[in-house]
């Protein structure tokens, strides 16, 4: 088994050096891009709605993830309640919108990982994780100190801020990042969030620089970038915008997961153009974008 890079820092010191930054940033919150300098070490509520509790939705292993994440065992997810984004057709809505799930601390996440190594899974998989970064470090430092031994994915929405990904830098292994739209136009009115496109491509850029093109052994990715792209009806994704950014300012072997499962939930039936699931005509032009650009397809 190749040896996460997190294990090197925390023999280092430099893990528990991290852990203490990202703590002495949630005081004056600049974890997400959203940069609302409230202080969430007292319990204040930014764009997030999270102070400085751990809150997890659910926690198990995966079957429905990427092929090289799941295996034979299972992704080993966690979920965090609350999300930086407000999409309007959110499928997770319940547990990213609202405070669901359970408060935790540390250990207890700690606790989890490891009970999940132990069933099996292939690695820690921290879904939407942006401002919750305080706690993934904070639940890797106390993991490792007990066994922690396998890799850790990012799964995020893209939206994360680059000196906090800086950070994560030696510690996330496998990065898992949505790129839903290809303009800042569209991230404000469908996800609510401003400068959506030019904040995730600095995003993406870091991941890549930190972990590169995805690496598969025995069939499991062990390091690298996986692109989630989920087609909305009416091409309103920018579909081939972004697949010629992943392929020219990325990299040509970047690893894409084109997603057909859009259906209308949450709000989205508010939005005429985003009050029908996609065709089967628009899939299939979006994989042949990709193919005609040379990525890699999941």
């Amino acid at each position: 088994m190749i040896q996460p890079s997190y294990i090197g820092l925390y023999k280092s010191g430099e893990l528990e050096e991290r852990v203490e930054k990202a703590y002495q940033i949630l005081e004056d919150c600049t974890l997400c891009p959203h940069h609302c300098h409230v202080d969430r070490s007292k319990g204040e509520l930014g764009y997030c709605k999270t102070g400085d509790k751990i809150r997890i939705a659910s926690f198990g292993p995966h079957f429905g993830e990427e092929g090289p994440l799941v295996g034979s065992y299972g992704s080993g997810t966690i979920f965090f309640s609350g999300c930086n984004l407000r999409c309007v057709y959110c499928q997770n809505y319940d547990i990213s919108q609202v405070p669901a799930g359970d408060e935790i601390d540390k250990k207890k996440l700690a606790q989890i990982m490891l009970s999940l190594q132990k069933q099996g899974c292939h690695n820690i998989n921290f879904v939407t994780p942006s401002h919750m970064i305080h706690a993934l470090l904070a639940a890797i430092l106390e993991g490792v100190k007990k066994g922690l031994r396998i890799p850790i994915v990012y799964n995020s929405g893209g939206y994360d801020d680059l000196e906090v990904l800086q950070l994560l830098d030696g510690v996330v292994d496998i990065y898992m990042p949505d790129l839903k739209y290809a303009d800042e136009e569209t991230g404000l009115k469908y996800s609510k969030v401003e400068r959506y496109m030019t904040i995730v491509k600095t995003a993406l850029k870091e991941m890549h620089r930190q972990v590169g093109d995805l690496q598969i052994r025995d069939g499991l990715a062990t390091k690298g970038l996986i692109i989630r792209h989920l087609i909305l009806p009416e091409n309103l994704a920018g579909t081939e915008e972004v697949i010629n950014f992943i392929a020219q300012e990325l990299s040509p072997n970047t690893y894409v997961n084109i997603m057909e499962q859009y259906y209308p939930a949450y709000k989205a039936k508010e939005y005429k153009e985003l009050s029908r699931s996609i065709t089967s005509t628009e899939f299939d032009y979006a994989i042949k974008l990709a193919k005609n650009a040379g990525l890699n397809l999941i």
